[in-house]
């Protein structure tokens, strides 16, 4: 997997008290890790953000970031992305810095991310939703598409089965974009592993739009952790419908989902999960247990 995965030696402590361990308490041998390297954004010239990410699909990544600061909401907005020069202390080329050409009538942002975008910046409540909402050039409000809940709740082991880096490591986050199908079924169109799971999530919108797919109308995106509020800021901002998370929701981000229309479930474990918004979208089971 080249600079996606490094060995590293380490040594492993058995503590089970088992006869093997008690022989050799301490093992020496080698374990995988994930890639975790910067990648500076640059729009033309201008330095407009620094990321740790795992590298590969860069330019997806760059993309999807694009999409998700609200700069661009199309594929011909986006004339270029390339590598530029980067180099480590032995003269090779890192691969460490993406710089993007837009098109000459968008708009420049500001140097530096807009504050709202991160979920660490300390800007909370109406603030940080209406500033989506003014970035959102779609919106899965009138989406009339549905989804099966035991479809819906299949989706975190269908996106492990693709995990093939987490196979390797276990450090990294994994977001999977499905396609609801005529028949109810689901087919997955992109899965991105990163170490940042934003990143993860950036590296699939931004795959979509490099192949000309927004808005996502009609499609779940699957996350392997929780549903924050930046997440669901990222799925709304591509037209996502439905965002499902295999941990829970922060209050925010689902405060966020019922202000954009967008259908957000949690705890999605296979044989259960909680819908906390867009709830109509999601078909029932023929039967139901009352709510105590």
């Amino acid at each position: 997997m080249g600079r996606v995965t490094q060995r590293r030696k380490v040594h492993k402590y058995l503590l089970d008290g088992s006869p093997k361990a008690l022989e050799f308490p301490v093992r020496h041998r080698e374990d995988v890790l994930a890639v975790e390297e910067p990648l500076e954004i640059r729009l033309g010239r201008m330095s407009f953000s620094v990321t740790m990410r795992t590298p590969g699909d860069d330019f997806d990544l760059v993309a999807g970031f694009l999409v998700s600061e609200g700069v661009i909401w199309s594929a011909d907005q986006l004339v270029s992305l390339r590598f530029c020069a980067g180099e480590d202390e032995n003269g090779m080329q890192t691969f460490n810095v993406v710089e993007a050409q837009l098109r000459p009538d968008v708009p420049l942002p500001d140097t530096g991310r807009n504050v709202y975008t991160s979920s660490s910046c300390g800007i909370c409540g109406t603030d940080s939703i209406d500033s989506v909402r003014k970035s959102s050039h779609y919106s899965p409000q009138d989406d009339p598409v549905t989804v099966d809940a035991h479809v819906l709740a299949s989706l975190p082991a269908l996106l492990r089965e693709s995990q093939r880096v987490f196979e390797e490591t276990g450090g990294v986050h994994a977001a999977g974009l499905f396609r609801i199908n005529d028949d109810g079924g689901v087919q997955l169109l992109c899965l991105r592993e990163d170490v940042g799971r934003h990143n993860a999530v950036d590296k699939v919108v931004g795959w979509a739009l490099r192949e000309g797919l927004l808005p996502l109308r009609g499609t779940v995106l699957q996350v392997s952790g929780r549903a924050s509020f930046e997440l669901v800021q990222k799925a709304a901002l591509a037209g996502i419908t439905v965002l499902s998370a295999v941990s829970a929701p922060s209050s925010l981000a689902v405060e966020l989902a019922e202000a954009s229309g967008l259908t957000l479930a949690g705890f999605s474990r296979g044989t259960s999960l909680n819908v906390y918004a867009g709830d109509a979208r999601v078909l029932r089971p023929a039967a139901e247990v009352p709510a105590s």
